[in-house]
């Protein structure tokens, strides 16, 4: 008693704190005692029926099933970069005009379809239709976008459409 008067300090609040104290360490240990009695659920339950040998097998069986999908992984991503590599080669851009050949003509029957590859190697194929003469139709090479025939307008049109077509590889 004397050393709390030394101090300048009263007994009631000191035992008021001290309790305080006590109480908050008494809240934390029944917080702790919870989640210790989740863990210990938890444990039962995994360890149920379980001896080493029976939770041995289980790891191996997952380690197994985790090297077969490593390995699956593996086969699937090498055909994904196959099928990449063959897609560059495809025609994946067009581009299509329709229009009158012949003024007698309507309807616009006949067209004109570019098709491309990713590297803008590919054709162009022109079908005119005549209600008197039948139907023409032509091919002419592309390479690199270029042409390296006289392109008619509706031609050169569907060139363009499917140069600025949307690249399915990017």
């Amino acid at each position: 008693m004397q050393l709390f008067e030394s101090l300048g300090l009263d007994i009631g609040y000191v035992l008021i704190g001290v309790a305080g104290f006590s109480l908050l360490l008494l809240i934390l240990v029944i917080i702790l005692m919870a989640k210790l009695s989740k863990i210990n659920k938890k444990y039962r339950k995994f360890m149920a029926g379980a001896d080493g040998k029976s939770l041995e097998n289980q790891f191996i069986t997952k380690f197994t099933e985790v090297d077969e999908l490593k390995f699956e992984s593996k086969k699937i991503k090498a055909k994904i970069e196959k099928i990449s590599e063959n897609l560059i080669l495809t025609y994946q851009k067009v581009g299509i005009v329709k229009y009158d050949a012949f003024k007698e003509m309507g309807g616009k029957l006949s067209f004109a379809v570019a098709m491309l590859n990713d590297n803008n190697d590919g054709f162009i194929l022109n079908s005119m239709h005549s209600s008197r003469e039948g139907c023409y139709t032509y091919i002419k090479e592309v390479i690199k976008g270029e042409a390296f025939v006289v392109l008619a307008e509706e031609e050169k049109l569907a060139l363009e459409e499917a140069k600025k077509s949307r690249d399915y590889m990017g």
